[in-house]
């Protein structure tokens, strides 16, 4: 008898909705209900078994040995019947507790009319345990399930005039096994809600990560043709201009070659241009409509977590594009350190513009770490995806800068980027020709 497990699993204590049809299988506190599971379906009909096969079993029995109440126990068995499958039929026990703990009531009522005519209505407490617990919050489930046990004694001893030991063990071990079968029940809901929620969260979460590494694909290599369009075409066109410029000054006044030097002169500025306009067009889109002090303006507001404040020193100047889109880049990877690891209050970025170089600072006031023991990530020995600190270093020293780390475990961190500004414009051409400077 104390096989039987509740129809759905009730997952708190909160009284769930749909005890006893196929429609709810969720909890209350559940947003939308589930169907239900193959296993959810089993028990759900062997408890209805459970109860009608009793039912048949008390009408039988008063039957066949003649019970002088025989007609009083078959019609408060049909009247029980009755009562049970109002309840698995009506939507508001699906949904109210109240509506549920009504229909318990009646149930009780009934079961109480064939427990006072039959000894055999002892049996239907068993299943009443369990209802009781599914649809009540636990600590009344269990107080009604030990009302039902107290009953089920007492209507066992009205019949009886021996006192057993199983008299009284019976219906209190069934009522104790049965909170043991739902407890145990919920707790494996509860564990396998948690386990389809993570399982949901990692699908999600892989998906995310796999587009942001397309988009990070996508902009390294965005960014690595505007760095070899800008490294060479560009620079092999500036310097094929200047050698023009000296060779149209080096000839006489109306030399015959003067006239093709000047047309390859401005077919070599055009294509200057044209290859300027593809290393913009490739720029990554957070420089794409403003200066570097723009963006890491930009990067500041929208950090979450922590303050984090932008402040410019110097005049600034234009950059070229290779410079902007490293100190970009190595601003937003400390700055995804810092809210990943540093568990910082305040940060503050600093762009600072000097005669020969352009410094960048990136200062917080997290719990530090030990700059020799990190692999990569400000203040995490674990990796993060490439943008970690050997990755910050690399980007300085392709440009020929210099990459600084300091911090020591409880006093913040603080990573400093030099990067050495040419001596003349990247692009030679600028001095000679009006083309706008990438």
């Amino acid at each position: 008898m104390t096989a039987a497990a509740p129809p759905v699993p009730p997952g708190s204590c909160a009284s769930p909705p749909g005890p006893l049809t196929a429609s709810a299988a969720a909890p209350a506190a559940a947003p939308a209900a589930r169907p239900l599971t193959p296993v959810s379906k089993v028990l759900t009909l062997c408890l209805h078994a459970l109860l009608l096969g009793l039912l048949v079993l008390a009408a039988g029995r008063a039957v066949a040995d003649s019970a002088p109440r025989a007609g009083w126990v078959i019609a408060a068995c049909a009247l029980l019947a009755a009562v049970y499958a109002a309840g698995v039929r009506a939507p508001a026990v699906h949904r109210s507790p109240r509506a549920g703990a009504v229909w318990l009531a009646g149930l009780g009522a009934a079961w109480a009319g064939l427990l006072a005519v039959s000894p055999d209505g002892l049996w239907i407490a068993f299943p009443l345990y369990f209802l009781e617990l599914h649809l009540l919050r636990l600590r009344w489930g269990v107080a009604a399930v030990a009302v039902t046990a107290c009953a089920a004694i007492g209507g066992f001893l009205a019949h009886s005039s021996a006192a057993t030991p199983g008299a009284f063990l019976g219906p209190l071990l069934g009522g104790a096994v049965a909170v043991a079968t739902v407890l145990g029940y919920q707790a494996l809901y509860r564990e396998s809600e948690r386990r389809r929620e993570l399982i949901e969260e990692l699908i999600t979460t892989r998906a995310e990560l796999a587009a942001a590494e397309r988009s990070a694909g996508i902009l390294a290599e965005r960014e690595r043709l505007a760095r070899e369009i800008h490294d060479t075409l560009a620079q092999g066109l500036s310097s094929i201009q200047l050698l023009l410029r000296a060779a149209e000054r080096a000839l006489p006044e109306g030399a015959p070659a003067l006239p093709h030097i000047a047309q390859a002169r401005e077919a070599a500025q055009e294509n200057l241009a044209e290859a300027r306009r593809f290393v913009r067009a490739l720029t990554p889109p957070d420089l794409e409509h403003g200066s570097l002090a723009a963006a890491l303006e930009r990067l500041c507001a929208g950090v979450p977590g922590p303050r984090v404040r932008f402040s410019l020193s110097g005049r600034p100047r234009v950059l070229p594009t290779p410079y902007e889109v490293a100190l970009l880049r190595i601003a937003q990877s400390a700055l995804a350190n810092v809210v990943r690891h540093a568990r910082a209050g305040r940060a503050e970025i600093t762009l600072t513009f000097m005669d020969a170089s352009v410094t960048l600072d990136i200062v917080d006031d997290g719990h530090g770490f030990d700059p020799s023991s990190a692999v990569t990530g400000q203040g995490s020995g674990s990796g993060d995806g490439g943008f970690g600190l050997p990755a910050m270093r690399s980007r300085a020293e392709t440009l020929g800068g210099l990459f600084t780390v300091e911090s020591d475990p409880g006093q913040g961190t603080a990573v400093a980027v030099t990067l050495p500004l040419p001596l003349e414009p990247l692009d030679a051409v600028d001095t000679v020709d009006p083309v706008e400077a990438p």
